[in-house]
């Protein structure tokens, strides 16, 4: 299917959702704005019909006042109008939620299958600072070749792959120019070299114009030798910054757990699919898929012990992680020059940016707290909308929940509690997690124990300090985890 993203002069071009036509230059005009976001639209809704439900029973989700009755046809079983039919000004959706619809991947999942690791040649001053980035930050000279760096045209970006590419380079220069001297040394102004084009391929994206999950973890991954299998070993990132070891352990057992959820991206189409054909079976079985896959992922998690420094993260890396909203060390935000007078405040990288978790949530019908929700759904702005769309279709989908209540099957009680006890448990270890890594380690830092040393690698920041009690994406971290946890659990089905 084809998505519209809506650039900023209003002029609207088409991108496929699997791929930007590889013929097709990228033309971007980048001085009056959009808010961010409504470049791109999300997918039209697909109507819900399960096997035992007649004419008017038709379900879009929340939001579908003022729609039109359903056609005589959704009397008809689900699984018996698979295919996409035509006559009389009617037309059936094809079956919900396929993957490349998404852009997701079969092997991959959420992550960008392959992520290209160089731009074509018009590209070469970005990646020439991209891949010196640690030693240019340590030296305190990154601002300085920023300055020198030509503005470059976006036009010749062709692809999905190499717009993901840019904005994963440019991204991770931005981050090293307003965190190169500090919390204390901020910048208030983006110099419009970086600026423009930053903001342009943002854009053509639907993505903000700062670091996010997508291009830290999910854009950022190659393998060392292509025949190998997807294993920490045989990984390694395409852009770094200040961390060493410790950064690019971090970046990868993140994206080994992304790895680790694509059985449960698999079993959310299956069970939605089970419930549309009153399938018990085919739905139990997807749940236990579900419930698995949740568990590897917790066993992916732990192994950042095995690759990340406490001192490392809290001393080095976190800072580089930090935006400018919700930030003491940055209250007015960035003035993006070239694109706007006015200063703009986006949120650091995040892992609330994952859009996994969201796709749980919405499947088990999980209910967060007014706080954590509008925080969560603010972190839906800074997923690629396709992946955004996916979380929406699957809250338009019939519940999950209700269905298991009312089938009044024992079996599927327990394995849906199985996935909300496997959801609560992998929410109670990130908190695990953030405990060691900055609870710990600030206090570890404060009293002086705490020595990087080498291990960091180039660095000339000193910790961050102003968001301490606070994630990178600026939320309050401890009660925004405990509360995400407590609700969780609360999702259980009581027997």
């Amino acid at each position: 299917m084809s998505r519209s993203l809506w650039m900023p002069t209003g002029m609207e071009i088409n991108v496929c959702c699997a791929a930007l036509p590889s013929q097709q230059p990228l033309i971007l005009f980048a001085r009056t704005l959009r808010p961010l976001g409504s470049q791109a639209p999300a997918p039209p809704r697909t109507r819900y019909v399960t096997a035992a439900h007649g004419a008017g029973s038709a379900h879009t989700g929340s939001g579908a006042a003022g729609a039109s009755p359903p056609s005589q046809s959704t009397s008809r079983p689900y699984s018996q109008r698979q295919a996409m039919e035509g006559g009389e000004g009617t037309e059936e959706t094809p079956l919900p939620l396929v993957l490349t619809r998404f852009q997701l991947s079969e092997e991959y999942g959420f992550l960008l299958p392959d992520p290209l690791t160089e731009l074509p040649e018009p590209y070469g001053p970005w990646m020439e600072i991209a891949h010196d980035l640690p030693q240019l930050i340590a030296n305190h000279r990154l601002r300085s070749q920023v300055h020198q760096m030509p503005q470059l045209s976006t036009r010749h970006l062709r692809g999905r792959e190499e717009l993901h590419l840019a904005h994963l380079v440019l991204s991770f220069i931005t981050m090293g120019y307003l965190w190169q001297e500090g919390e204390e040394g901020t910048v208030k102004v983006l110099p419009q070299n970086l600026a423009v084009p930053f903001w342009e391929v943002s854009q053509a994206l639907g993505l903000p114009p700062i670091l996010s999950h997508t291009d830290f973890v999910l854009a950022n991954w190659r393998r060392k030798n292509p025949n190998r299998p997807l294993e920490i070993e045989n990984l390694d990132t395409i852009i770094s910054l200040p961390g060493g070891d410790s950064l690019r352990g971090f970046i990868l057992v993140t994206l080994l757990v992304e790895k680790a959820a694509v059985p449960g991206i698999k079993a959310i189409i299956q069970a939605i699919r089970a419930i549309l054909r009153l399938d018990e079976e085919t739905l139990h079985k997807a749940l236990q898929e579900l419930a698995e896959a949740i568990g590897d992922m917790s066993k992916a998690l732990k192994r950042m012990h095995d690759y990340v420094d406490p001192s490392v993260f809290y001393a080095v890396i976190r800072i580089f992680l930090s935006g400018w909203k919700d930030n003491p060390a940055m209250p007015d935000g960035l003035i993006y020059e070239g694109v706007s007078d006015e200063p703009m405040a986006y949120s650091g990288g995040s892992a609330a940016q994952s859009t996994i978790l969201h796709a749980f949530d919405e499947l088990l019908g999980i209910r967060h707290s007014e706080e954590s929700t509008a925080f969560l759904h603010r972190m839906r702005d800074y997923m690629p909308p396709p992946h955004r769309a996916f979380v929406e279709e699957i809250r338009r989908a019939p519940s999950l929940k209700q269905h298991v209540l009312s089938s009044g099957d024992a079996r599927l009680c327990t394995a849906f509690n199985r996935c909300v006890s496997a959801l609560a448990d992998f929410r109670s270890y990130h908190i695990t997690i953030v405990t060691k890594y900055i609870t710990v380690a600030a206090a570890k830092a404060k009293a002086g124990q705490a020595d990087p040393g080498d291990r960091a690698g180039p660095s000339a920041v000193k910790p961050l300090s102003a968001l301490e009690a606070k994630g990178t994406g600026g939320s309050h971290i401890f009660s925004f985890l405990k509360s995400v946890r407590d609700t969780t659990r609360e999702g259980m089905i009581s027997a």
